[in-house]
């Protein structure tokens, strides 16, 4: 894969010796703290009987215990919990198991069970798809069976406080390591009682929307605005929330929004990501600091690296972003981790993400784990029902 179209235009090393390491640690140890994390978490509600989804969205919420965390999501297939601001990964993972836990409780009143689980496993049943709502209205009648995609579940991750300038200048220097993301997240092997040949086909199918996938290249809000006013002005977008791409400035808060990864079955994952998405903004912050230019990759080596992400999860190979070869896709984990080593420790996440990434090298991304639950039996009914268990056994 290697040639002159997969060269970066200019050439950076996935560590931190491009940059003297004394401005780095400096500016390192002041940054990371001081972010802060929130996540959004896309659940499927799924007859428990059955195992296909179950169109009881509005119904579920509405017994909710935590109303303000949690909202409608798309279809009526689907509910999303929304979690307050954390400074720390152990106040981010209480947050995440309670508003588990309480979406969990309004699920079994109606029959079904909250999964954590980015594709259905078994197809939704007739009927309409999306919720009564005006823009869903709206969204149907312009991009028709688009909307199918919309029956997927994603993990969000928000950091910050950042202004818009900022935030624009962090999005453009996450596209590299949007495809480890990825990867690390896989959880959507399955759709429809059937294999996709992918770990996260979630990844697959979102790139349908016009304005979605890896982030352009934009270095300043004027950029950035230019690019979506563009995007409004010929009808590929509605507004400013539908661009979908893996990671933008968030078009409701002063945050980076990285909406990369899949919904993660376990939360100790979902914290994972939450923290190496706060360490790669504290290591953008430092770049930009630091008067480094944004690293500029050919568009085609990024989608080949999202590709090959989205089709080996954690377990096959990935695109060097910096070299355009393969490399096992822990090789980009671990760039990845050296990359942001001092964010990490600075914001006391290293323990944590070393044993939730042991856990993953030993056990397996989310795909995997449910190939090897259908493997068993060879039913998918074991693996919605998998799914749901883990969702719900979080621990306190």
């Amino acid at each position: 894969m290697a040639g002159s179209c997969f060269t970066p235009r200019q050439p950076d090393s996935p560590a931190r010796s491009a940059t003297p390491s004394a401005t780095r640690e400096a500016s390192s140890a002041v940054v990371t703290p001081t972010l802060t994390m929130g996540v959004e978490e896309e659940f499927l509600l799924v007859d428990a009987r059955t195992g296909a989804p179950a169109p009881l969205a509005e119904p579920v919420l509405a017994k909710v215990a935590d109303a303000d965390a949690t909202r409608l999501e798309a279809t009526r297939y689907q509910v999303e919990s929304a979690s307050p601001v954390a400074h720390t990964g152990h106040e981010l993972r209480a947050h995440l198991v309670r508003s588990r836990r309480h979406c969990t409780d309004a699920a079994t009143v109606y029959g079904c069970r909250l999964v954590a689980g980015a594709t259905p496993v078994i197809a939704p049943g007739p009927g309409p798809l999306l919720i009564d709502a005006p823009r869903r209205h709206d969204q149907s009648a312009r991009y028709g069976d688009l909307t199918d995609a919309f029956v997927n579940c994603g993990c969000h991750v928000h950091v910050g406080t950042l202004a818009p300038e900022t935030a624009v200048q962090v999005t453009c220097r996450l596209r590299p390591w949007l495809p480890t993301l990825i990867a690390l997240g896989a959880n959507s092997p399955f759709r429809d009682e059937h294999d996709t040949g992918h770990a996260s086909w979630r990844s697959v199918v979102t790139t349908t929307w016009p304005c979605s996938g890896i982030p352009p290249r934009l270095t300043s809000v004027s950029a950035y605005e230019h690019t979506v006013a563009g995007l409004i002005a010929t009808g590929a977008i509605k507004d400013h929330k539908m661009i979908y791409w893996d990671a933008r400035p968030s078009p409701a808060w002063p945050t980076v929004e990285v909406r990369a990864p899949d919904v993660a079955t376990t939360v100790d994952e979902a914290v994972l990501l939450a923290v190496l998405v706060r360490a790669l903004v504290a290591d953008a912050l430092s770049a930009i600091r630091a008067g480094e230019p944004a690293p500029d990759f050919p568009a085609e080596v990024l989608v080949a690296a999202r590709w090959r992400a989205a089709r080996d999860g954690l377990e096959g190979m990935a695109v060097h972003p910096w070299s355009g070869e393969l490399v096992p896709a822990n090789t980009m984990v671990d760039a990845l981790i050296e990359r942001v080593r001092e964010h990490l420790d600075a914001a006391g996440d290293l323990p944590q993400v070393a044993r939730t990434l042991a856990g993953l090298r030993r056990d397996g991304c989310g795909a995997r784990r449910q190939r090897l639950v259908f493997e068993r039996r060879h039913r998918f009914t074991d693996v919605v029902r998998y799914l749901a268990d883990a969702t719900e056994q979080q621990g306190g």
